[in-house]
């Protein structure tokens, strides 16, 4: 059942239900369709409800024709919707031309408006400064460290958020489902994380912006943060283990934005010219630098990387020398393998380059 059949429904459910008489037509036609299209695209089967608990309401005028955006002052202005009427925001930024939709959304308590419009920017053919490049290295401690040495972090909570959002957690488990006390305490709760939410992306997009500024090629191991931050809990017939361990290096690497960072870089790519390009992560902390020798005891810390091999003696802070790794790796996408990067290829161990032998 497609959306054609399902629109017919729909207008003689309006005969039927008030409130879907008194929303915007398009609106409801354009729900239709999103549905349509993640059935084709996904599964029937495989589509569900979107739990009210994590996504926020949200719907989107598609009739860009039919959207009047005015400005009424330095910070606000009001823009002009279908079967609503004029609605008043605080203008944040000039809009432009060719507005394609509008889609209005509520976060934290407060609603938001945002437009689809054509910018006419096109992604240059070539960047600024062609011939740079560098790696970047993302890791729990530091969120980023390039190459070039240098450190992107930010700590996106703070003391006093944290001690707040502790207690609220404590009062939420004294509270009873669906009660009014319980939907006030996680209304704090959200007001908390969406500041930090906030604060993440800003950094997120602040960094993408400058690496991308500086860089005609960005090069990010090829991380599956999905998969990396699966619980560890098991079942019950094969438990699994060091659990509480792995809840917290999830924390960590959630926390740090891995995948929010690489869409970042991605989006600021496109007004740059830069290439972003990802690596076989395999042993990119392991090995050196400067002689290519493979081994766990390089890293004698967290922050410190010392080589072993015999003549060579290279120490670097131990992140810089995986980023340095990685914009090496650039030339050949899976260098463990000494393949082309066609396929990911089984995790190997490659040959000491101070050695000619595989490490023991």
């Amino acid at each position: 059942m497609n959306y054609v059949p399902q629109a017919a429904e729909l207008a003689d459910a309006k005969r039927d239900h008030s409130w879907l008489k008194a929303a915007p037509s398009h609106v409801l036609q354009h729900t239709l369709k999103d549905l349509d299209r993640a059935c084709r695209d996904h599964g029937t089967f495989t589509v569900k409800w979107r739990s009210k608990t994590r996504w926020a309401p949200s719907f989107r005028f598609p009739a860009g024709n039919l959207i009047t955006v005015q400005r009424l002052g330095r910070k606000w202005g009001r823009v002009k919707l279908p079967k609503l009427g004029w609605v008043t925001f605080r203008w944040s930024r000039p809009p432009g031309a060719g507005i394609r939709s509008a889609t209005v959304s509520r976060k934290g308590g407060h609603w938001f408006i945002s437009f689809l419009v054509n910018d006419q920017a096109t992604t240059p053919a070539q960047h600024s400064m062609p011939d740079t490049a560098v790696g970047v290295d993302r890791g729990v401690k530091t969120a980023a460290v390039t190459s070039d040495g240098e450190f992107f972090d930010q700590s996106f909570i703070t003391t006093g958020e944290t001690v707040r959002y502790r207690r609220l957690q404590q009062q939420l488990a004294r509270t009873n489902k669906g009660s009014v006390n319980r939907a006030r305490v996680r209304a704090h709760m959200n007001k908390i994380m969406d500041r930090v939410t906030d604060r993440r992306g800003d950094f997120c997009a602040q960094t993408a912006a400058t690496l991308t500024a500086k860089n005609a090629l960005v090069v990010l191991e090829d991380l599956k943060t999905r998969h990396m931050t699966a619980s560890a809990s098991g079942t019950l017939a094969a438990p699994g283990s060091r659990v509480v361990q792995k809840q917290g290096l999830n924390r960590a690497i959630l926390d740090k934005g891995w995948h929010r960072l690489e869409r970042a870089l991605t989006n600021a790519a496109r007004y740059t010219g830069t290439r972003v390009v990802k690596v076989n992560p395999a042993y990119t902390s392991q090995r050196c630098a400067a002689c290519g020798f493979v081994t766990e005891t390089n890293r004698d810390s967290q922050a410190v990387f010392r080589c072993k091999a015999a003549g060579c003696g290279h120490t670097a802070h131990a992140d810089i020398n995986a980023a340095i790794n990685i914009k090496h790796a650039a030339g050949h996408a899976v260098s463990a393998c000494r393949d082309l990067g066609n396929s990911r290829s089984v995790k190997q161990e490659p040959e000491s380059r101070a050695t000619g032998r595989t490490p023991a």
